[in-house]
């Protein structure tokens, strides 16, 4: 399934080059170029949510933040390893002798070449060590950024999908509705031609019918849009018509309590995680101010050939060790303080993650288990609706009731139809929200 989905968004992204390539050449004043055939695409939730994490803007752009972060790991590295140069330097001079004690006299020009190759290498700094290891935990840090940002557009892609099926519900819904009053219609014609009722009775009823043709063709504009709102989310040409196989349904839900969705929540929400990687990366970076106290250690040497004429040199080299001893410097005290602020900071921040997460998970749960006790009581209303009109129907044909009392039955199936929709995308949609909540998106079918 994955492989075939693969295939469909690599057909559909070559189709959407052509499409701007086309646009690209269009000439204001020409005619625009035709589309072509719209492609078919068949998406279920979970496919939805796997297809926007490829596609998606927001996620490319956090991809773009961790290679960034490498990057800045890749410089803060470089200090640590071995640094290897090259010269080459020719000159002709003419020096005063007198400056090394000498006759104060001036030589005649003469001719240097040196060719030399240069090698430091920093033996032991823990204030070069540090900032390498937060530079580290800011890869790590910006991972979970995108991990977070890719579970936000599962949620909203999730959810753009629920409104879709919730669109083609209410399609599904005013169709049947339309339906029933042309059956009503058909009724009241016929009483009106058996001398059983009067034109009152087939006005009212065309009105309805009216009515609900103007609610139908509302709820088709809405589930196109809410497609097209889909399209938009997953990246994809505009051109395709999307098919969706999953339906609004009630689904089998089982809530668990606070402690349990707390618990899966503190160990997989990837903000939190983030948080955590946070503070762990301020106190290295306090640790590598701090550390700057501490000697460090550094090796460097250098070997070339130098001499007065190009074929007439003579090897040398230098070796040497530094050590530096750090005696005062001024600003580290304030650089300590600013990174003991920061530190403070991020864990200031991290209580309030928690506090967050605490409340989404709490708050989606009071949400979904509302929601589908009010489905349960939609679906039971539906069913006493769709009674009520069978009757009122059977009252009415034999002439026991007026078209009245069918119109109010018909509208009370239409508001319960209605009831029942908002009914199910709500459990739907705190299904996701507790998804989103936990941190378990992934599971979601």
């Amino acid at each position: 399934m994955k492989m075939t989905l693969l295939i469909g968004f690599v057909v559909l992204a070559v189709v959407g080059l052509a499409s701007q390539a086309r646009a690209g050449d269009m000439i204001p004043g020409y005619p625009r170029p035709p589309l072509g055939e719209s492609l078919e695409l068949r998406l279920s939730l979970h496919d939805a949510i796997e297809a926007a994490l490829e596609n998606n803007p927001q996620v490319r752009l956090v991809k773009e933040r961790i290679e960034a972060a490498r990057a800045q790991a890749a410089t803060q590295l470089g200090a640590l390893l071995p640094n290897l140069s090259a010269s080459l330097n020719g000159s002709n001079q003419i020096n005063f002798l007198g400056t090394i004690g000498l006759s104060p006299t001036r030589t005649s020009p003469f001719d240097v070449y040196n060719a030399r190759t240069t090698l430091t290498q920093n033996l032991f700094s823990l204030s070069l060590i540090q900032r390498w290891r937060a530079a580290r935990g800011g890869i790590e840090a910006a991972g979970l950024d995108a991990e977070a940002s890719r579970r936000d557009t599962m949620a909203t892609v999730a959810l753009l999908y629920l409104e879709a099926t919730r669109g083609a519900a209410a399609v599904k819904a005013g169709e049947a509705n339309v339906e029933l009053n042309e059956q009503l219609l058909t009724l009241a014609r016929n009483r009106r031609k058996a001398g059983e009722g009067t034109i009152m009775d087939v006005i009212r009823i065309e009105v309805d019918l009216e009515n609900e043709k103007q609610k139908l063709l509302a709820a088709r504009n809405d589930e196109q849009r809410a497609k097209l709102n889909l399209i938009r989310s997953l990246g994809i040409p505009f051109n395709v018509r999307l098919i969706l196989t999953d339906e609004l349904q009630l689904p089998q839900v089982e809530i668990p309590t606070v402690e349990q969705a707390l618990t899966v929540a503190f160990q997989k929400r990837a903000e939190l995680k983030a948080q955590m990687q946070r503070v762990k990366v301020a106190n290295l970076s306090l640790s590598s101010v701090v550390s700057e106290r501490i000697p460090s250690l550094s090796a460097n040497g250098d070997t070339g050939l130098v001499g007065n004429q190009i074929n007439l040199t003579a090897q040398t080299h230098n070796v040497g060790l530094l050590l530096s001893i750090p005696i005062f410097d001024g600003g580290r005290e304030g650089r300590i303080q600013e990174n003991r602020s920061t530190v403070r900071q991020e864990i200031i921040r991290l209580k309030d993650v928690a506090d967050q997460v605490t409340l989404e998970v709490q708050d989606s749960l009071l949400t979904l288990e509302s929601a589908h006790k009010e489905a349960v009581v939609a679906q039971q209303g539906l069913r006493l609706a769709l009674k009520e009109v069978e009757l009122a129907q059977d009252r009415f044909r034999v002439g026991m009731a007026t078209n009245l009392d069918v119109t109010e039955a018909r509208a009370g199936l239409a508001r319960a139809r209605d009831n029942m929709i908002e009914a199910f995308f709500k459990v739907n949609g705190g299904r996701v929200n507790l998804a989103r909540a936990q941190g378990t998106l992934e599971e979601l079918r």
